[in-house]
């Protein structure tokens, strides 16, 4: 099963200029490669059967029927070959010569696409939209801009051809063959070398991917072209909806291959109302069908899963995107404190990291809007599972923070509420848990009202998937600042804010925090310690977190998302241990809808987002049925 994944590569031979049986050689040579590889889309860079520096021996006669012929005898090899094959030549047609992409499989020649700008026409002309068919040894081939070259087997798998310049247009062909359908760009290129230019063009494919939502295989021209008068460096890139997976070194030949996800792509345009897609049937585009045999695929030979997708990579990026998520937490919360003419914030704090990163949100709020932070009223609410790790924590934050501490010991109180309902405290279930977890909502709620202030929410996305709140509990608040965060973020933010604020204490405490094992703290500890570990309960949130983004972001299947975990935590979690945490996520998350229906506002911060008024508009009453019985298929 392939489960959406195709192996491509963007391959550049070492040529010589206008010798063809040798560039045909090499490219038959690197075509056997790829192919044993399992890349089933193999691009070649423009007119690479020739060379694209022949200058005016493109006239010759000899030149353009050698290279005709070498085409037709690499479409003969290609029955033996499997995978759809773009080779750039020289081509005759009417009179005119055209600077084309020739598209074969199994032996079959499917189509010839012209370049349509070109920037120094030279010999060339430029190819028109629409198509026509043209004959080829006695075999009637579409010839035309207008071509896409659709997989009888794989739904999602749609190509189309764009040469050189015609990507650098200010309309590019591949933005109206993405329209179209078109899922993945072939770019057959020759494009020299400048200083900068290598970036540039880097960008502009992985900004057209991102633009389209398609895969971009990017196949330039290299080694053997004439230095007369330019420099080719074959810097070949595979790019897949903005990023880049890989890119060749400079001045190196070969191959680059990669597996792109157009599963990924069709839910990306599935999900963006501006993509609109137009019937190819209703315009001048021709669909050509091939077909990739299910043996072909060989899912992952140099694809890497990211088993934290939530998690900027890079020091760099990491830090401008933890600075930019907590000035969006900063900013919603700004504002609706002003809003409601709030002076005051409330909220519980226990030493664990959501109310950490909840109250570092909160003071720099406070700081926005030239507000004292003792106005701000971190409340700690020790009960039976409070240990002293984390009540010191919290207390000791607070002050160093410069927020007003306030401790309401919960003991009491609960005991009474045990009495008036009858439940014996010895009994350590559901109801002694989610009792405290009630109580100290209203505790919060109540000083809120006595200081004419907000309760500020501390629970986060990770646990909103997973309905690991207490309704009406925890899970409420007047506002939620980390609603939409997911735990594995939420430990980079606080690791962040710890490595930027400039003093050590607080950076010491924050650092405690994180080494903290994730607990609500509702059980009483033993010898001291915590005794309910949340991710013995529920799974481990690097798991969740895996399992949420591709549900929420991509829809993927079970399967699927199942065979990538397996890729993502090669080595750490087996295949055994997944399926139980898919498992459990799936149930959780169709059960517990009905507490994410009724959120507080909250700001989102990323691309996934739970909340029922704009990113998750699920009933509360939605069947699992359908996506727990392909779990029980898998082995």
């Amino acid at each position: 099963m392939n489960y959406g994944f195709v192996g491509t590569a963007a391959v550049t031979p070492k040529i010589k200029v206008a010798d063809v049986a040798h560039n045909g050689a090499e490219i038959e040579k690197l075509m056997r490669e790829a192919s044993k590889t399992g890349e089933n889309l193999i691009v070649f860079p423009e007119l690479c059967l020739t060379g694209a520096t022949c200058g005016d021996v493109f006239r010759q006669e000899l030149l353009l029927t050698a290279a005709r012929e070498e085409l037709l005898r690499l479409v003969k090899v290609s029955e033996e070959i499997p995978g759809l094959m773009f080779v750039g030549l020289p081509w005759e047609h009417r009179g005119k010569l055209y600077n084309v992409a020739a598209v074969f499989e199994c032996g079959q020649l499917l189509g010839i696409v012209p370049k349509t700008y070109l920037k120094d026409a030279g010999n060339f002309t430029s190819g028109k939209a629409g198509y026509e068919y043209i004959d080829v040894e006695g075999e009637m081939i579409p010839f035309g801009t207008s071509l896409l070259f659709t997989c009888e087997n794989n739904k999602n798998l749609t190509v189309a051809v764009e040469i050189g310049d015609d990507l650098w247009a200010p309309t590019p062909k591949s933005s109206e063959h993405a329209m179209m359908g078109a899922t993945v760009i072939a770019g057959l290129a020759a494009c020299d070398e400048g200083t900068g230019k290598r970036e540039y063009r880097k960008q502009l494919i992985a900004n057209q991917s991102a633009r389209l939502h398609c895969a971009y295989i990017y196949a330039n021209a290299g080694e053997g072209e004439s230095t007369t008068d330019l420099v080719f460096s074959g810097t070949n890139v595979i790019a897949e909806n903005g990023t880049i997976l890989s890119e060749a070194f400079p001045y190196e030949t070969g191959i680059l291959g990669n597996h792109v996800d157009v599963e990924l792509l069709v839910g990306e345009r599935r999900r963006n109302s501006l993509f609109v897609s137009k019937n190819p049937v209703d315009s001048d585009y021709l669909e050509v069908d091939f077909s990739l045999g299910e043996s072909k695929y060989v899912v992952f030979t140099n694809r890497v899963i990211d088993p934290s997708p939530f998690v900027p990579k890079g020091r760099k990026e990491w830090e401008a995107r933890c600075e930019e998520i907590l000035a969006i937490q900063v900013n919603a919360l700004k504002k609706r404190l002003e809003h409601t003419w709030c002076s005051n914030a409330v909220l519980g704090i226990s030493g664990g990291l959501d109310s950490t990163l909840a109250l570092l949100v909160t003071a720099l709020a406070f700081d926005r809007l030239g507000k004292d932070r003792s106005c701000i009223t971190a409340v700690t609410m020790p009960c039976f599972g409070t240990t002293d790790r984390t009540y010191n924590n919290a207390c000791e934050l607070t002050r160093r923070l410069g927020a007003k501490l306030r401790e309401v010991d919960i003991k009491n109180a609960v005991r009474g509420h045990f009495a008036d309902i009858g439940h014996d405290e010895n009994v350590h279930d559901v109801t002694y848990e989610n009792s405290q977890a009630r109580e100290r909502t209203q505790v919060l709620m109540d000083i809120a009202n006595q200081l004419g202030g907000m309760v500020i929410g501390t629970g986060d996305m990770s646990e909103l998937a997973l309905g690991w709140a207490t309704y009406n509990g925890d899970h409420m608040s007047m506002y939620g600042v980390n609603g939409s965060v997911p735990k594995t973020l939420v430990r980079h933010l606080v690791r962040y804010y710890a490595e930027t604020c400039k003093d050590e204490k607080i950076a010491e405490i924050l650092l405690d925090v994180l080494d903290t094992p994730v607990s609500p703290e509702l059980l009483p500890p033993k010898d001291g310690e915590i005794a309910q570990k949340t991710e013995d309960l529920v799974g481990p949130y690097e798991l969740h977190d895996f399992f949420l983004y591709y549900i929420l972001r991509y829809g993927f299947a079970p399967a699927k998302i199942y065979m990538m975990a397996q890729t993502a935590f090669a080595g750490e979690y087996d295949k055994a241990t997944i399926k139980k945490w898919l498992q459990t996520f799936y149930r959780r998350f169709f059960a517990q809808q009905f507490k994410r229906s009724c959120l507080p506002d909250g700001p989102k911060v990323g691309s996934v987002g739970v909340s029922p008024r704009g990113d998750l508009k699920m009933p509360s009453d939605a069947c699992a049925a359908l996506w727990m019985a392909e779990m029980e298929k898998l082995d």
